[in-house]
């Protein structure tokens, strides 16, 4: 079966409502209008008013609400209209939602999921353009999904609404529109299980996202010039599949980490990091990074496609990394 990537989230959205009564949406436009991409369009009228709930525009006030539903036994879905507007509600969830089961010794779950779409590319500006995933990776508590295809969408998402604790859920607004092909009946896919998009021996490209696509323009590009590039999506940032980076980083021998976030403080310093410290041994080369400028996302559409990466980026950071 086909589906968009959007439609991919509505049908997990929709599967595990029908599934436990017990999962609640809130946010912005989810209701009425079904979301402003649609995702949720008709959900109100078969669920209830008491189980997908129009906020007002107060994220720092619904986002709390979602965690104190979470502490009583409820499984709330909070939809950020974007991603960029955790800057008016962090503290539920950096300060609660990230820190209670801990500091209750186990004795409070907090089974929410906080949607967002995120991402450049739609001449957005910089105040709804960002890729913020660096940030919540930053906070102990919370687990990061940022799927890449309409099949890991769903399968993730269902996994996360059945976790029982706090997921920051981020959806690329570029992915929305792709149709794929997704997998017949039930299926959940687990947090923290990267999945190699593309086998490859002579290289690693460690990505998420809507780089996945470029990677993947990138790595047949390579090909054309005798460069076999394996593309690892790594789908969870947190937790991370250390294994799977372990196992392609000691085959390919060369790292590249790639991201649409801006360079200073991103994931790919981190991983970078990791793989220098605990791999280094298997290394021919220092573990490269591909990533957004440390710039403003600019409204300008030749502005914004020169501050984040693309196929053309990805091939001469893999070039760079490999001395070619």
């Amino acid at each position: 079966m086909k589906l968009t990537v959007s439609k991919a989230i509505g049908q997990a959205l929709h599967e595990e409502m029908a599934r436990d009564k017990n999962v609640i949406l809130l946010g912005e436009d989810v209701g009425v209008m079904g979301n402003v991409f649609a995702i949720t369009a008709g959900f109100r009228d078969e669920f209830g008013l008491d189980r997908v709930i129009d906020t007002p525009i107060s994220e720092s006030g619904f986002t709390g609400i979602a965690v104190g539903a979470a502490m009583r036994g409820l499984r709330p879905v909070v939809e950020w209209m974007y991603n960029d507007f955790i800057s008016v509600c962090l503290d539920p969830v950096m300060n609660q939602a990230a820190k209670l089961r801990y500091m209750t010794g186990g004795q409070v779950k907090i089974p929410v999921v906080f949607r967002a779409p995120m991402g450049a590319g739609r001449r957005n500006a910089g105040q709804h353009s960002q890729c913020l995933e660096a940030l919540f990776t930053h906070i102990p508590g919370l687990k990061v999904v940022c799927p890449s295809t309409a099949a890991d969408a769903k399968g993730l998402l269902k996994a996360a609404i059945r976790d029982d604790d706090p997921v920051v859920f981020l959806e690329h607004k570029l992915l929305y529109a792709r149709k794929e092909e997704i997998p017949d009946g039930e299926y959940v896919i687990p947090l923290g299980k990267a999945d190699i998009k593309r086998p490859g021996k002579d290289i690693t490209i460690l990505t998420w996202s809507r780089q996945v696509l470029f990677a993947l323009e990138a790595a047949e590009a390579l090909a054309m010039e005798g460069i076999d590039a394996e593309v690892l999506d790594l789908r969870t940032l947190v937790p991370l599949d250390w294994e799977a980076v372990r196992a392609s980083v000691c085959k390919t021998h060369n790292a590249v980490v790639v991201e649409e976030g801006v360079k200073r403080g991103g994931v790919g310093a981190e991983l970078s990091a990791q793989i220098t410290e605990e791999l280094f041994d298997e290394l021919d080369s220092p573990v490269g990074r591909v990533a957004g400028m440390n710039v403003v996302s600019p409204f300008s559409p030749v502005l914004e496609d020169a501050q984040f990466p693309h196929p053309e980026d990805i091939v001469a950071g893999v070039k760079k990394t490999l001395g070619r």
